[in-house]
């Protein structure tokens, strides 16, 4: 997919504005913080298990000294690369007419949203986001693609968005399906 910037509308020219092209805000910095103690908190389970069964079994299986090995090496791999990459591949924007996402990490998705769709606008927070001062923003469209949401933005942000959203879709004619 080539990304070309949107052509100025001319006097006689009507250009479509929704297209998919990389949306222009960051998510907020914390979310490095809560995307790297979210992965950290799987990787103490996995290798406190591991660790728990060599330390305790009389004769552990050496494959599972291996796996062990392996997940101490690669944890802290995965903790330092993952939240940076996922910050500068993980960005929003909304519009008068829609609303745009680009995130992933290793498997990305872009994905766009015309206002004219939206049917639902929802901020949650789990415990992990609320310790960061973060939220997560579901846009529920009218799309067989699923809902579009935006992880790892400031609370405040998140609410702002929620109620920009609101009332922009409720000044749209249509009854978004």
């Amino acid at each position: 997919m080539s990304w070309a910037p949107a052509r100025p509308i001319g006097h006689s020219e009507q250009v479509n504005t929704n297209v998919l092209r990389p949306p222009a805000h960051r998510v907020s910095r914390r979310a490095i913080g809560h995307w790297a103690a979210s992965a950290g908190v799987g990787w103490l389970l996995v290798i406190g298990v591991q660790a728990v069964v060599v330390a305790t079994a009389d004769d552990p299986p050496s494959w599972l000294t291996v796996t062990l090995v392996i997940a101490c090496v690669l944890a802290p791999l995965h903790l330092l690369v993952m939240p940076q990459w996922r910050y500068r591949v993980h960005r929003w924007e909304t519009t008068a007419e829609a609303v745009y996402t680009q995130s992933g990490w290793l498997k990305q998705e872009w994905r766009i949203a015309p206002v004219s769709r939206i049917q639902t606008v929802d901020v949650e927070r789990g415990p992990l986001e609320q310790v960061f001062g973060l939220a997560r923003l579901t846009v529920t469209t009218a799309s067989a693609a699923g809902p579009l949401r935006i992880s790892g933005l400031d609370y405040g942000t998140a609410v702002a968005l929620a109620d920009e959203l609101t009332r922009t879709t409720q000044a749209v004619r249509g009854d978004a399906t």
